[in-house]
């Protein structure tokens, strides 16, 4: 939607002069049965009048059930070796687990985003549908996408859900979380509250998490500052290095909230060192819910997201398009885990001021 028609037509050309979405025009000119009779005829007739054949030799590979599914892994720079989110590690078991449930085999691949990995999996054609793991820059990825989608490719990734035009997405209700963080921050007296992480569209989900922040924030009267706000992304040295440059700005601030415990770690190296007391000086609250974030000093609060509903969702959410059925819901709610990194802040709310629960 909202894209012109090209010298070449593709099924977004249709989608744009039909009205519908691009998997309705690929289910429809498939010959789903989950189509309306007048949808498919409107669309055949704009094909017709653009000149558009659909690939039958890959029509017919993508027919023929192999019950195997295929989860790519994206590389990211991460701290150790494995160069995969943490995050997604947690996930995989559930994954597994899962397609195991369903009678599914599994292929796991490990993929470079400079690499032309969407070429060889349309080439190759090993499994009936794809998982997707990661991905960097996301303005980046979508242009990847878009070729997985228009090529008519089974897939679902992990992460925002935006634009059904890029594929099915399973991912947290970010915005919720980031207003319950602001919430709870809110309802500990804190009002100066730095944001960690690069909040625009090249990383949409923690966009979603500043939105709701800043929700939190306007219902409590406070505008969002500006001068706390740092662009990061999910790395323990670079969480340390944007919390360093708030410091070094001298901007008063007395919480963090961080897009990831990544981040959310190195910042809490970087108040250690600057002498800055966690929680007294600064409640800080990260996002996953990784393994360390219970093991720091102090206790990190943090975000959690269901790593098991999210793990079978996308299995269920693929198996859905692969076979034309309504996919599950996209998203997941998410929940605060209380430590002892936000504590219950020394400063209490003011008379009239407006303190959200948690």
């Amino acid at each position: 939607m909202g894209r012109k028609p090209s010298d070449r037509p593709t099924s977004f050309d249709i989608a744009y002069r039909a009205g519908v979405s691009q998997p309705t025009v690929s289910r429809a000119l498939r010959g789903s049965k989950s189509i309306s009779e007048a949808t498919r005829k409107r669309i055949e007739e704009i094909a017709r009048e653009l000149n558009y054949s659909v690939d039958k030799n890959a029509s017919s590979l993508r027919s023929k059930r192999s019950n195997t599914i295929a989860l790519l892994f994206f590389e990211e720079d991460t701290p150790d070796d494995s160069k995969i989110n943490p995050f997604f590690l947690a996930m995989l078991s559930s994954i597994t687990r899962h397609c195991a449930n369903r009678g599914l085999d599994l292929l796991i691949s490990f993929q470079r985003m400079e690499d032309d990995w969407h070429v060889r999996y349309l080439e190759s054609h090993r499994a009936d549908g794809l998982i997707l793991l990661g991905y960097g820059d996301y303005a980046l990825y979508r242009s990847r996408l878009r070729q997985l989608v228009e090529h008519g490719t089974h897939f679902v990734r992990w992460g925002a859900v935006d634009d059904p035009a890029f594929g099915e997405a399973i991912g947290s209700d970010n915005v919720s979380a980031g207003r319950l963080a602001g919430e709870h921050l809110l309802s500990l007296g804190r009002r100066q509250i730095a944001f960690l992480g690069q909040a625009d569209e090249h990383y949409p989900e923690f966009a979603d998490r500043y939105g709701g922040l800043c929700e939190a924030l306007d219902a409590a009267g406070i505008t969002p500052d500006p001068a706390l706000r740092r662009n990061t992304i999910s790395h323990e040295d670079l969480g340390r290095a944007a919390m360093e440059s708030i410091l070094s700005s001298e901007t008063a601030f007395d919480a963090v909230f961080a897009a990831s415990d990544l981040i959310a770690l190195g910042a809490m190296s970087a108040l250690r060192a600057a002498g800055r007391r966690v929680p007294e000086d600064v409640s800080v609250i990260g996002f996953d819910d990784l393994p360390a974030a219970a093991m720091t000093s102090p206790p990190l609060t943090t975000i959690a997201q269901d790593i098991t509903s999210a793990g079978e969702r996308l299995v269920d959410a693929l198996l859905a398009r692969i076979e034309e059925r309504e996919p599950p819901s996209p998203l997941i709610a998410t929940r605060l885990i209380l430590r002892e990194s936000t504590g219950p802040g020394r400063r209490q709310s003011e008379p009239g001021e407006i303190c959200a629960g948690s």
